[in-house]
């Protein structure tokens, strides 16, 4: 069981961190001076979310540091969804984006809470303080961008047809989540997705915005099949650690 525990906690950190590093782009570029410290800090709870569950990783790994997990994996080996490596082009993008995740990012966290493993269980109540305003501060934003100007309306309109067929992966059940889900450990994904639709259907019915139709369905992240992204993401989040080696600050 250790291997698909690690490999399990592995992807709810690599998700973390994925998303840390794209929100921490958004630093000095913020559309307002509150807006830029608001995204700065979503992506500090995020990097700290994945440093907790890095550190447990590392105790199941026995071998490879929080650090190495992060910094030394190539992109084949990292197992988060595909959605969260995704760029952010523009403001309304990285709302659209962080709203349809962070919709499922609660619901996930407020079931690993129950989960039997109990540090997992630490980490996801711990994790789900933040991520209940990360949801309320992205979905605010929706509302307000498609309930406002027609241009507003419009990009985030397309934002949400170019990005809704990474949302399939979300609800995606594999071999490791099922053991894991059987053994009390992990949760079925699956069963988030009703709960989540509706989240999805009040939010965008309030900001006047119409839900795309499923189409293709982008998946695999969880398995190391990704977006051109994530390679020139991790080129530039991963420099200094592999060009000075085991560098003390």
């Amino acid at each position: 069981m250790d291997n698909e525990l690690l490999n399990y906690t592995l992807r709810i950190a690599d998700n973390s961190l994925i998303l840390g590093q794209r929100m921490s782009e958004w630093c000095s570029k913020g559309p307002t001076l509150e807006e830029d410290i608001a995204l700065s800090n979503i992506s500090l709870d995020l990097f700290g979310q994945a440093n907790g569950f890095y550190s447990y990783a590392s105790q199941l790994d026995g071998n490879k540091s929080p650090d190495d997990l992060a910094f030394l994996r190539n992109e084949r080996e990292f197992f988060n969804q595909q959605i969260v490596e995704l760029e952010n082009i523009d403001f309304g993008n990285t709302i659209v984006r962080n709203f349809l995740y962070d919709s499922y990012n609660f619901l996930f966290y407020s079931s690993l809470k129950n989960s039997k493993d109990d540090t997992l269980s630490a980490l996801a109540s711990k994790s789900l303080k933040e991520v209940k305003y990360h949801l309320r501060h992205s979905k605010n934003w929706l509302i307000r961008l498609g309930d406002g100007t027609e241009f507003s309306k419009q990009k985030v309109q397309q934002s949400l047809e170019d990005i809704w067929q990474y949302t399939h992966d979300m609800f995606s059940m594999d071999e490791i989540d099922n053991k894991m889900y059987k053994l009390n450990i992990g949760i079925n994904n699956s069963h988030l997705k009703d709960e989540w639709d509706k989240i999805i259907d009040e939010t965008l019915l309030e900001a006047k915005l119409v839900r795309p139709k499923d189409g293709y369905k982008a998946e695999g992240g969880k398995n190391g099949m990704h977006t051109e992204h994530l390679g020139f993401l991790l080129a530039e989040m991963q420099f200094l650690q592999r060009a000075y080696p085991n560098a003390k600050w």
